[in-house]
């Protein structure tokens, strides 16, 4: 017979207990666990109920989460919807580029767009390459376009985000960060970097680096619809948007069937079925936070990018996928 492990806080009393308690298979969650060593995954926290049923690796170890940013933009600037419109146009905000100038169209653009990813706007920026690119020209083209017409992973959109964001709160994101993620969830050591490449575009790129344990804390927050130690720290109803008001991509792969506010939405059938309502951010090379509201849980995955390229892991979306998959059928959840 399988042992079952049984997940429970003990400063509750024996009925709160008994009500929170969960359980989980060890022997399929080891199960889990190894198959996500095999593929190279660095660091994994699986947590429910708000505290760590499992964990594999160096959970405190702080590196690049690359593009697992934009979920951390888009709550940045939910923390500061006083000071930002989301309905405010670029034109409104003085935003404009260098050394290709926006045109009256693009400028009509407004925030709710970028945090949509419909902008239309198909400028050169930095860390569109490749494949982003390509994907990118494929859907906007090159002609101008009306906003909200078109979606688009753009990195333009998420820049400009970035610049609208320092400009109308008076901080730099590093800032913003500190004060309204990284302090309150006590994260130790997180780091905001920028880049910039001015020859493509005057608006530059923040990024973050974090541990895989504050990645758990950060996916934790938008489970708990933006609320810590009895504090809302974002609006419950932004997060709330994030599976209500979501673009259907029309790109490849089970991860990415739609996208709202800079989180993905993964197919009904993702992982065998993960209950309507999760999403995910992602980022290069298999940096992943997957929220499971309806199992009250949070899965933070990392691998390493700061070390030499040959000395790196991928882990592929299919791989992830595949670790979700025997993850859930470790839980009473999945059954």
């Amino acid at each position: 017979m399988n042992r079952l492990v049984f997940i429970c806080l003990t400063s509750f009393s024996l009925f709160s207990c008994h009500k929170k308690q969960e359980a989980w298979d060890r022997t399929k969650l080891d199960k889990a666990v190894s198959y996500a060593q095999e593929a190279g995954t660095y660091a994994l926290i699986i947590k429910t109920h708000g505290e760590i049923v499992t964990s594999y690796g160096d959970i405190d170890r702080v590196s690049r989460v690359h593009s697992i940013r934009k979920a951390i933009l888009s709550a940045l600037i939910f923390q500061h919807l006083d000071k930002i419109d989301p309905n405010a146009t670029l034109k409104d905000l003085n935003i404009q580029d260098s050394p290709i100038p926006l045109t009256d169209l693009q400028r009509t653009a407004k925030v709710i767009h970028l945090l949509k990813s419909t902008s239309g706007i198909n400028h050169p920026t930095g860390s569109q390459i490749g494949s982003m690119q390509a994907d990118r020209d494929r859907l906007l083209g090159t002609e101008p376009n009306l906003p909200g017409s078109k979606w688009a992973y753009n990195n333009w959109d998420y820049n400009v985000l970035t610049t609208i964001l320092e400009q109308e709160t008076g901080m730099t994101t590093s800032e913003a960060f500190e004060k309204g993620i990284a302090t309150p969830l006590n994260m130790d050591g997180s780091e905001v970097i920028y880049r910039a490449d001015t020859t493509l575009s005057q608006h530059a790129k923040a990024g973050f680096r974090l541990s895989t344990r504050d990645m758990a804390k950060f996916g934790q927050l938008f489970l708990n619809e933006g609320t810590w130690n009895e504090h809302q720290l974002i609006p419950r109803e932004w997060i709330r948007r994030i599976t209500s008001d979501f673009t259907v991509t029309g790109r490849p792969g089970n991860e990415r069937y739609g996208h709202g506010y800079l989180w993905w939405i993964p197919l009904e059938s993702y992982a065998g079925g993960l209950p309507k309502g999760s999403y995910l951010a992602t980022g290069a090379w298999g940096q992943r936070i997957l929220v499971i509201p309806e199992w009250d849980t949070v899965i933070a995955h990392k691998t390493m990018t700061e070390v030499p390229a040959e000395q790196r892991t991928p882990v592929s979306a299919k791989e992830f996928e595949q670790l979700v998959r025997l993850i859930a059928e470790s839980s009473i959840f999945k059954h």
